[in-house]
């Protein structure tokens, strides 16, 4: 998984515009998910669809490209579709989820299925502290057993779209550049 991360763009222009092409995708993908019934009874439970973007990304991109596609989307898609206290849980687990991706896609042994796993349970992770901070209670940490099995379950199916997708993403790039 470590390769060395050039941008496919020869211009910044070219990466400007990749970036907010990525951008709109991930809105689009977090628009489609509020239609897409997926919880285990715990409510919060989100399939994840945008991480695809950040996951891939992290394979093609600069770091911090993809660290500012996410930001973006995170604050764009909370003013558009949630509000304040969303924004809190989304970047605290964006954030946390993002640095744990980002470390493991710097080493050979870990494919994208292994990534996004870690990144959906520290996704939930992060949530889960950010809301015992706002209410001031432990007591919600009794839901991490069953948000870190719904991170697992929902990261095994984001990593695996996007090993799926992983070609044709390639094939992309290679025509885009």
């Amino acid at each position: 998984m470590a390769t060395q991360r050039k941008s496919p763009t020869g211009t910044p222009g070219r990466r400007v515009a990749l970036d907010g092409i990525l951008v709109a995708l991930a809105m689009i993908f977090s628009y489609m998910e509020t239609f897409i019934p997926f919880n285990f009874g715990v409510p919060g439970i989100k399939l994840g669809l945008a991480n695809l973007v950040v996951l891939l990304g992290l394979t093609f991109l600069p770091a911090v490209d993809v660290l500012l596609i996410s930001l973006v989307r995170i604050f764009l898609s909370s003013l558009l579709f949630g509000n304040v206290m969303s924004l809190w849980y989304s970047l605290a687990g964006g954030l946390l989820s993002f640095v744990a991706m980002y470390l493991l896609s710097r080493r050979d042994d870990v494919s994208l299925i292994g990534m996004s796993m870690t990144g959906g349970v520290l996704h939930n992770v992060g949530q889960v502290i950010t809301a015992a901070i706002v209410v001031k209670t432990l007591q919600l940490t009794g839901y991490l057993p069953v948000l870190l099995v719904a991170g697992l379950v929902t990261g095994a199916i984001i990593g695996t779209l996007a090993k799926l997708l992983m070609p044709r993403v390639q094939k992309a790039l290679q025509s885009y550049v």
